[in-house]
């Protein structure tokens, strides 16, 4: 089989579900039409969502169809940001009774603040 493409390159969205539609979050990847999936909450969203690209990917690669590659907008970038200590501990026991990192924690927390605006 091909490589396959990265999850993390790829832009997605995370946004809610109305009510009448059963409420959770919907996962979508403008790169990648059709690729779509749903969660309860954000969290379970984005480990659908991974499901559902591995599943759309292995999909085209199967069918010899071409991948779009991702847009760009989703290539991994850093930033530093101080934290009070009391606020950097809390988020570090959170990640750490989650079973994720730290960083997985408090991406997870921005794609699900994003979601609500």
């Amino acid at each position: 089989m091909s490589d396959m493409p990265v999850f993390e390159r790829y832009p997605f969205n995370v946004d809610p579900l109305p009510e009448e539609e059963g409420g959770g979050f919907a996962i979508t990847f403008p790169d990648l039409p059709g690729c779509i999936s749903d969660g309860e909450t954000v969290e379970q969203a984005i480990a659908h969502g991974r499901e559902a690209f591995q599943a759309w990917m292995e999909s085209m690669i199967e069918d010899q169809k071409p991948i779009p590659g991702p847009n760009g907008a989703a290539e991994p970038a850093k930033f530093v940001l101080r934290l009070p200590r009391t606020l950097h501990s809390r988020l570090t026991s959170r990640a750490s009774a989650e079973g994720v990192s730290l960083n997985s924690l408090v991406q997870t927390y921005v794609a699900e603040g994003l979601g609500r605006h």
